[in-house]
């Protein structure tokens, strides 16, 4: 049911909201957690809820006669009893294996600050909403030492796996001990700043910073981001894949891991080259009065696999689809022109919170683009207004009301730089006469009178990429494109399919064409915005294989490294904000990468025919369920509260 709108000022709502989420970069006290209650509530804190409009029940009660037993690979499952996704998952699955980051499994694998956790969970989750972690396989509240160097915790009593074994200390340590031992991602990322994650006995759990010449951690931030952020996987079938793969240990993360155990929710039921599904664990050990007291409503999650946003969009005011992440344009006229029970989580604009910034990275590696002159030039004069109407039908703050910078659009990142310092670097786009003088200046101009424009005897000709089928993604690119040609750059498109673009993109050296290109940036977490900053501009992840950290263009830059490694040593916050200050100066200047829109950190659009109370701005939920599409972090949550419109 579309619900009223609720008349506030954005600004106000994410003071209040997200101005939390960046955390001290001093050693963490952990703000409290309040710890779950036996009561059958969908939160684990002792806060109330607030109730449904429909009273809930514990499973669905049809209607009409019993639904014949479903087998994997129906066409057709109880609709009653499922939830259909749309925009996350593009492609067919590659494998079901935590330890790798090449699945192509989008619902059921995501590691990042808000993991998606409807199939391998994490010691805590990450809430946007408040900035903190609450509690899921741990018990109790993510603590320091007195020291600032250790985290010690608990895994809940009731914690198990799919097959009915207790989650241990020994799983979160030899889960570690794997992803150092196979140089995973999340070994690599983590290993500069953790010592060691050891079982002190089969319930406890340490986590030992690693610590800098002056005894204090490295990074306390990624310390305690690593547990609402990296899977806890099971020590016995991860010996079972080493067993598996023998002497051969590239295979460790190339193993499709069909038979892989899990403790969340979900788990496979079928999956090939049009829709995956997932089905509930009827023995969930969730349901435990220590964490939700109940199983979440539906039994069954499925993605058809959209072939792009347009047949998704249909799909979705059709009543196909329950939750949309994907952009829908225009996504005001469902409500207002239509008169369909579609709604978004903020009912005016941009409908969603901005916390990610869509990015275009430049290939360094490519004569031309290796020129500041060229890179900043074409970012000026992108018209970034087309983009944010047109492409973002206006779901993103202009770059006007809010100038760029390493910064997401929310008060409390805003606040972490010299806006006054900045402003003369700072560009709102459309500049075409700026970026011609630019290119003048450098000499890089028309020799031969084609109108294009020559760099050391070449033609500059550029390819702009971005995954088919993302078709706001796409209409970014263009108009990159066209603002080449009022500069006299050649720039072209290419849209690959997912499947093919996200393992060219994460490989360097990147593969010829690849030129300008898209990705996403870090959203909100409990280490922002100094990961974002990392991960836009840091060397360690240039000109590396497996990245799907950042910085995929190859920028190196010595002060920016030292600017962006001493921000988690600085206690004051003065200072905190001079580095910054000075790491938005530089990434004006030398532009390796450009933002070409502020987006929501996912979309998360509901179609209520079936399916109602989805997280919304003011539901009266403590604390707020963030609109993360019920399958990130927190917002897991949001599976507990659904209730049938007609039972």
């Amino acid at each position: 049911m579309k619900r009223t709108m609720i008349v506030l000022s954005i600004v106000i709502v994410l003071s209040m909201i997200l101005g939390a989420c960046v955390q001290p970069t001093a050693a963490p006290t952990a703000a409290p957690v309040v710890e779950p209650t036996a009561a059958p509530v969908v939160e684990p804190t002792a806060a109330p809820v607030v109730e449904p409009t429909v009273a809930p029940t514990e499973a669905p009660a049809p209607t009409e006669a019993p639904v014949a037993e479903v087998k994997a690979g129906d066409t057709v499952l109880p609709r009653k009893e499922t939830l259909y996704f749309n925009g996350q998952q593009w492609g067919s699955v590659v494998g079901w294996n935590p330890y790798s980051s090449s699945n192509n499994n989008a619902m059921a694998i995501a590691a990042q600050d808000s993991a998606r956790v409807i199939m391998f969970e994490t010691p805590y989750i990450y809430n946007m909403m408040d900035g903190k972690q609450y509690p899921l396989l741990a018990d109790g509240d993510l603590v320091w030492n007195d020291a600032g160097t250790e985290i010690t915790f608990k895994i809940k009593a009731a914690a198990k796996w799919n097959d009915g074994t207790p989650v241990t200390a020994d799983d979160v340590a030899y889960t570690w001990a794997s992803h150092i031992k196979y140089n995973t991602q999340f070994g690599a990322a983590g290993k500069p700043y953790i010592e060691n994650i050891e079982a002190v006995d089969p319930a406890t759990v340490v986590v030992k910073a690693k610590l800098g010449d002056d005894g204090k951690p490295v990074n306390s931030m990624i310390v305690q981001a690593y547990l609402s952020s990296n899977y806890v996987i099971q020590k016995a079938w991860t010996e079972t894949l080493e067993a598996r793969i023998g002497a051969e240990t590239e295979k460790f993360l190339t193993d499709p891991a069909e038979d892989v155990a899990y403790s969340g929710p979900y788990g496979k039921f079928f999956a090939d080259d049009s829709k995956v599904v997932y089905i509930r664990n009827d023995n969930y050990w969730g349901q435990d009065a220590s964490m939700w007291g109940k199983l979440p409503a539906p039994k069954y999650l499925a993605h058809i696999i959209y072939k792009d946003n347009a047949a998704g969009t249909t799909a979705l005011q059709a009543g196909e689809v329950d939750v949309s992440q994907q952009f829908n344009s225009n996504v005001q006229d469902f409500w207002l022109k239509d008169n369909l029970p579609i709604s978004t989580y903020l009912p005016e604009p941009p409908y969603g919170i901005g916390a990610s910034l869509p990015t275009a990275f430049f290939n360094l590696a490519v004569p031309g683009l290796d020129q500041v002159a060229v890179r900043k030039a074409i970012a000026l004069a992108v018209d970034y207004d087309t983009i944010i109407a047109n492409a973002m039908t206006n779901q993103s703050a202009t770059f006007t009301q809010v100038p760029r910078s390493l910064m997401n659009p929310t008060p409390g990142e805003q606040a972490l730089y010299d806006h006054e310092a900045v402003k003369d670097l700072q560009w709102a786009g459309n500049d075409i006469e700026g970026a011609k003088k630019l290119l003048d200046d450098a000499g890089i101009v028309d020799t031969n009178g084609d109108g294009n424009r020559e760099y050391n005897g070449k033609e500059l000709a550029f390819q702009a990429l971005c995954p088919n089928g993302w078709s706001d993604w796409q209409a970014a690119m263009e108009v990159v494109a066209a603002a080449g040609a009022k500069i006299g750059i050649n720039i072209t498109t290419n849209f690959p399919e997912w499947a093919v673009y996200q393992t060219v993109v994460t490989n360097w050296p990147l593969q010829e064409g690849y030129d300008i290109f898209m990705m996403w940036s870090d959203g909100a977490g409990p280490t922002q915005p100094w990961s974002r900053t990392q991960h836009l501009m840091h060397s360690m992840f240039a000109e590396t294989t497996n990245n799907w950290n950042g910085n995929y263009g190859g920028y190196k830059n010595p002060a920016a490294d030292a600017l962006i490694d001493e921000i988690p040593t600085i206690d004051d916050p003065e200072k905190i904000k001079a580095n910054y200050t000075e790491l938005v100066k530089i990434y004006l200047t030398d532009v390796p990468s450009f933002t070409l829109m502020y987006r929501p950190q996912s979309f998360h659009t509901v179609n209520e025919s079936v399916w109602t109370n989805f997280p919304h701005e003011g539901d009266g939920t403590d604390p707020a369920v963030p609109p993360l599409d019920l399958t990130d972090g927190y917002s897991i949550a949001g599976l507990y509260n659904l209730t049938l419109v007609n039972p």
